[in-house]
């Protein structure tokens, strides 16, 4: 039988490297867009290095009488959050040495006429695909039709995938019933994910940014730098 590795995991805003790297590793990596959304963490927002340290970009989600809301389904304010995006990605990156070469994506995303936060996250999320030469499938699990929740919604989308090996998070361990993957056959890694030491524009070196960041420092040889084992690392295991 031939190894197929999915991967699960929600559309995250301008993701960190460790979403990349998750992706990179699956045969199949599923964006979990119908999965409930939760205001903060990194649902609607990530971080991006600046002269004074780090900056949060947040998208404002509607979230009155919408609690039960998905990724598909949140939509995203209009209270000019756009504009003081852009001027935080120029003001941190445009000096970049690639910064010619990757805000003019910056530029377009923000101008695409769409409306809904996962829309949104899976647009930049696909592109950093590219850039990075992630070579998984990419599926979406609203067109999945897969029921259940927690485990038991993972578990059907593996199964539906044709799973030999489902690629978690760390903090899975915390959550995850692997005696449900065992059941069905399906065996359960954890990632184990050490960030990769790069020069950034300014110093010192601030781990756990929007990939972005790498891009915007390294260009090209974002790939690279993310996949080589050899390349400098922090010895603590992000989640």
């Amino acid at each position: 039988m031939t190894s197929r590795v999915v991967s699960i995991h929600q559309p995250e805003c301008f993701p960190w490297l460790g979403f990349i790297d998750k992706a990179a590793q699956a045969d199949v990596f599923v964006i979990l867009d119908d999965a409930q959304y939760s205001k903060n963490y990194f649902n609607n927002r990530n971080k991006v290095r600046t002269s004074q340290g780090w900056s949060w970009l947040t998208i404002p989600i509607e979230t009155a009488g919408k609690a039960e809301q998905t990724f598909a389904e949140a939509k995203m304010g209009e209270d000019g959050w756009r504009r003081k995006h852009l001027a935080t990605w120029t003001q941190s990156y445009g000096a970049a040495q690639f910064g010619p070469r990757y805000l003019p994506f910056i530029n377009d995303l923000y101008s695409r006429p769409l409306a809904k936060l996962g829309e949104f996250n899976t647009a930049a999320i696909l592109w950093l695909f590219e850039q990075f030469e992630v070579k998984a499938k990419i599926e979406t699990s609203s067109k999945l039709g897969c029921a259940g929740t927690a485990t038991d919604k993972l578990l059907s989308i593996c199964q539906k995938l044709g799973a030999t090996e489902y690629l978690s998070g760390i903090s899975g361990k915390e959550y995850l019933e692997e005696s449900k993957f065992k059941d069905a056959g399906i065996a359960v890694r954890y990632q184990d994910f050490h960030h990769p030491i790069y020069t950034q524009r300014f110093e010192p070196f601030i781990p756990a940014l929007s990939s972005f960041d790498l891009l915007f420092n390294h260009g090209p040889e974002a790939s690279r730098i993310l996949r080589d084992p050899s390349f400098p690392r922090l010895t603590e295991i992000f989640t």
